[in-house]
């Protein structure tokens, strides 16, 4: 905003403030996609350029093939375009067998809110350690024994939860503990629940729909990529117009918390090429 964009960034459904449906069908990508396709039209906005990270990530390519006549550019935060070969929990399934993979963990309604829900504070906590550059190299929730463990236990995180990540401050948390402890996990769970269901409602849609300019900003120790460069290849393969793939040195997940300003600088630099390529078509 301050580099002089008009900025829309809602809480998406299940989250913060906005509304939290009690049921596994209201967080399907017909309904994920409907709502920014309503904050558009609020606005009185045709087009916009979606920039979304992880399940956001996730959405906006799923919202580039569903409405491509509403996206001007896209940028992808984290998750690459990799289209699934078939439906998602029997690929995971088939990758990790009877070993604890957090996806298969979520599906099932009840187990995961009840452990998450336990101690907000000290999920969240380990949630964003597990997941942070700092906590780099380290074992996660990729493959250890699904007997007898929740996604708590395989996720790595100090025991104390006032020892936060140097990027995470103290306020930053209590506004994230106070957020999950109005809205609760069955919203964000349940985005998960709708893998198979998303995968159903799109895979008649071709990449080639994606006819915007497409960037993609990754830190290097988010396990999201890191180590599977044929994320990056099949992305780099399906996307017909990726502009920019910017990878943030030693930054994990969490890519702009962590570096906020290597994320603004490769954002803005997209944006920044995009104006001056309008600004080229228009003087012709």
């Amino acid at each position: 905003a301050d580099a002089g964009y008009h900025v829309l960034a809602p809480d998406q459904r299940g989250y913060a403030g906005s509304d939290a449906p009690d049921t596994v069908e209201a967080y399907h990508v017909d309904h994920l996609a409907g709502d920014l396709l309503g904050l558009l039209d609020d606005a009185g906005a045709a087009q916009a350029t979606v920039v979304g990270h992880d399940w956001g990530a996730l959405v906006a390519w799923d919202m580039a093939r569903m409405f491509p006549e509403r996206i001007n550019a896209l940028v992808a935060v984290s998750v690459p375009y990799t289209p699934w070969p078939a439906p998602p929990t029997a690929v995971l399934e088939h990758i990790y067998g009877d070993d604890f993979f957090y996806i298969l963990y979520f599906q099932d309604v009840g187990p995961p809110e009840a452990e998450l829900e336990t101690d907000v504070r000290a999920s969240l906590h380990h949630i964003l350690w597990s997941a942070s550059g700092e906590n780099f190299p380290r074992s996660g929730v990729e493959r250890l024994p699904a007997i007898g463990t929740g996604f708590l236990d395989v996720v790595t995180a100090p025991d104390d939860t006032a020892v936060l990540p140097g990027w995470l401050t103290a306020a930053d948390l209590d506004v994230y503990v106070q957020a999950f402890e109005h809205s609760g996990f069955f919203g964000p769970i349940s985005w998960y629940r709708n893998l198979d269901a998303n995968y159903t409602a799109t895979e008649h849609l071709s990449a080639d729909r994606m006819i915007m300019p497409s960037c993609f900003i990754a830190g290097s120790n988010d396990l999201v990529i890191h180590g599977r460069p044929e994320r990056l290849a099949s992305m780099e393969a399906n996307v017909p117009d990726l502009r920019r793939s910017v990878i943030l040195d030693g930054i994990g997940h969490w890519t702009q918390q962590e570096d906020p300003d290597g994320f603004n600088e490769a954002l803005l630099g997209f944006l920044a090429d995009l104006a001056e390529l309008d600004d080229a078509s228009a003087r012709r």
